[in-house]
């Protein structure tokens, strides 16, 4: 059942611990069936209460899944080796466009915002005690929000919108509990909840975001959060519009007691309104990264929402890194008083190669989406193959496992940084291994 590896332990922690060990080596195989429970504390000499115990410690750290009858194996992508680390190598020559990365002739030079926020540094450098936000950058998001009709709540900053995103979960829910997740959706998002001990809704998701009716159901099953990408949504580049906004709304509105969090790691680089579902239930969080426009090292984050949601966050983080660099903060609000980056003209060269791949392909007979973002995502039948497919003819493409709980097959590609002469040679190749010519051939 396990090959050659043996798991080890007289305690709990020392069985599960054994098992992550093996899982984070690779002894251990994403999908490894492990031993029944009572036939594992045979060999070890325990009671199978200590073996229950090491197991479901394993599934609140999002090691290992239980399916009834079919017992107990590591989970496809457990906690201890994220979709990230799963990435294909892309061979020499093959053209890469699999990265999320945003074109980096699109971010603005840090040179001029740096040194200012050093010349503000030298002048009285910031110390223990100070407020975590600066007022600055407190003032111009919150006015940045209002303008979105984001609603009125304090702010926090964090290193990123994960960050703000996992600190928002942590402090409304407990390991066993279920989050409410776009299906196919960001991976990162999906790997993190099983992470904390928490279980994943997938909720299905077209152009406008999530399905009502999807959404329904992952509440009616005890969704106690819900995750929602507001633009930009990876992988599918969905966008949510105001007639949906109001859909959703007014479903949630039935049950005030979910958590609600809107994702806006797109602020700054689309050009579609901002329609978040943001208070409409008793606690809720909006987060804005600053990866995608000015750069994904400066690794900051705004995130605001209810006064309780947010003084949890900000107790907690004052208790761990205590606040997000002052200095860095300084560095953005010259990036935002400055206008170091048009957001128009971001989207549009975004929209250009998005929109162009997509006719494209339409033009081909293939279905796309993407209405906003740097993202196309093409449903397929089979994924490997259409990835093994286009890898051959020399274009290296993300397949949609990395995405999804239980959604269809699909492959995902990143535009930023294709150029308009790409264009018709990709959407060539990927028509091709959609429906290869018969015999298997893809030419």
């Amino acid at each position: 059942m396990l090959g050659e590896y043996r798991i080890t332990g007289r305690r709990a922690s020392d069985v599960a611990a054994s098992i992550e060990t093996g899982v984070g080596s690779g002894a251990l195989a994403p999908g490894a069936l492990l031993p029944p429970m009572r036939e594992l504390a045979g060999e070890l000499g325990v009671n199978p209460n200590t073996v229950a115990a090491a197991y479901r410690t394993l599934r609140e750290r999002g090691v290992i899944e239980t399916d009834g009858r079919r017992g107990s194996r590591v989970r496809a992508r457990p906690a201890t080796a994220p979709r990230d680390a799963l990435r294909m190598a892309v061979p020499e020559g093959v053209r890469d466009v699999t990265e999320g990365n945003p074109d980096v002739s699109l971010l603005p030079s840090l040179d001029a915002a740096l040194a200012a926020a050093a010349r503000w540094y030298a002048q009285a450098p910031p110390l223990y005690g100070e407020d975590p936000v600066l007022p600055d950058l407190a003032r111009i998001a919150r006015a940045d929000l209002d303008a979105d009709g984001v609603p009125a709540g304090p702010v926090a900053v964090t290193s990123g919108a994960l960050d703000g995103i996992e600190r928002v979960l942590a402090a409304h829910l407990r390991p066993g509990d279920a989050v409410a997740v776009e299906d196919p959706g960001w991976g990162a998002v999906l790997d993190l909840v099983p992470a904390l001990g928490l279980r994943a809704l997938p909720v299905a998701v077209d152009d406008e975001g999530p399905v009502p009716a999807a959404v329904a159901r992952a509440l009616t099953e005890g969704a106690r959060a819900l995750v929602v990408t507001a633009r930009a949504q990876n992988p599918t580049g969905a966008a949510v519009g105001a007639a949906r906004a109001r859909e959703l709304r007014e479903l949630l509105a039935g049950h005030p007691g979910v958590l609600v969090i809107d994702d806006d790691h797109g602020h700054g680089i689309v050009d579609v309104p901002l329609c978040p579902l943001s208070g409409v239930t008793r606690h809720w969080a909006l987060v804005r990264s600053t990866a995608k426009a000015y750069g994904p090292d400066l690794r900051l984050a705004v995130l605001t929402g209810d006064a309780v949601t947010l003084d949890r966050v900000r107790g907690r983080q004052r208790l761990g890194p205590g606040w997000v660099s002052r200095l860095l903060q300084r560095a953005v609000v010259e990036l935002w008083t400055s206008g170091a980056v048009d957001p128009r003209a971001v989207a549009r060269s975004y929209g250009l190669r998005r929109d162009g791949l997509i006719a494209a392909l339409a033009e081909r007979g293939v279905r796309a989406h993407g209405r906003s973002g740097m993202n196309v995502w093409v449903p397929v039948a089979d994924e490997t193959a259409v990835v093994t497919r286009l890898l051959t003819a020399g274009w290296a493409v993300t397949a949609g496992a990395r995405f999804r709980v239980e959604a269809g097959p699909g492959v995902r590609i990143t535009v930023s940084g294709l150029s308009p002469a790409e264009v018709v040679p990709l959407a060539d190749a990927v028509a091709a291994a959609v429906r290869p010519a018969p015999g298997g051939r893809s030419d």
